[in-house]
């Protein structure tokens, strides 16, 4: 019983300038590091999987964080 499977995986994509984002993100998030949060375009699902396994969060949680964090103004 897999259903994260049925979830796609593309729908999620970095907007916004990254570089402040990931500063924001590290300020609310201590443990996060630059290697955790280095983004490269189309390799969304790699940076998911690194935020989640460094909070220990499921990947909706770490979605809804970056979302909000693209969201806030810098």
């Amino acid at each position: 019983m897999d259903t994260n499977q049925n979830k796609t995986p593309e729908a999620f994509k970095i907007t916004g300038n990254w570089d402040a984002q990931s500063k924001q993100l590290k300020q609310k998030f201590s443990q996060l590091t630059d290697a955790d949060l280095k983004f490269e375009t189309g390799k969304e699902n790699e940076l998911l999987g690194r935020v989640e396994t460094r909070l220990n969060k499921k990947r909706e949680e770490v979605i809804n964080i970056i979302n909000k964090a693209q969201t806030e103004k810098v």
